[in-house]
């Protein structure tokens, strides 16, 4: 919990590899659990899909050698909203959405982004030499 703001939150810097990728999704729906929001609910299996496909670009699209990208997730809005952010050090390579070859095996990650996030977006971080793509999704009440 953070104290000052009231909100929970969960950061954590992980190398840029699959390896960090899978973990980032470990840690997450891990962190969920210890919310409230325990592993197998609705809101932790889309939270793991979310950070999944997030981290993935990340690695993919986003990853500088020697460079490693950082997770942060947030409960805001009196604990109504779960904020994802996943940010990167390639601010030059901004998310888009596009319609995937239909024998394509990728390119479809951001739209499972828009579809199961109420919203998501980018901001460039200039003074850092980076980017955070975000996402958020709603909460149900918890469970614990």
């Amino acid at each position: 919990m953070n104290e000052q703001t009231g909100h929970s939150t969960f950061r954590i810097q992980l190398s840029a590899t699959p390896r960090g990728a899978r973990l980032a999704r470990r840690l997450a729906v891990a962190q969920l659990d210890v919310w409230g929001w325990p592993y197998g609910t609705p809101v932790s299996d889309t939270v793991a899909h979310l950070v999944a496909e997030l981290a993935a670009n990340a690695i993919r699209h986003g990853r500088v050698r020697g460079r490693d990208f950082r997770l942060r997730l947030a409960v805001t809005g009196h604990g109504c909203a779960l904020r994802i952010e996943v940010t990167d050090p390639r601010p030059e390579r901004l998310p888009v959405v596009r319609r995937a070859a239909p024998t394509g095996e990728s390119g479809r990650g951001l739209l499972l982004v828009a579809a199961l996030a109420e919203r998501w977006g980018t901001d460039v971080h200039s003074n850092s030499c980076s980017k955070t793509v975000w996402c958020e999704v709603p909460c149900p009440p918890r469970l614990t």
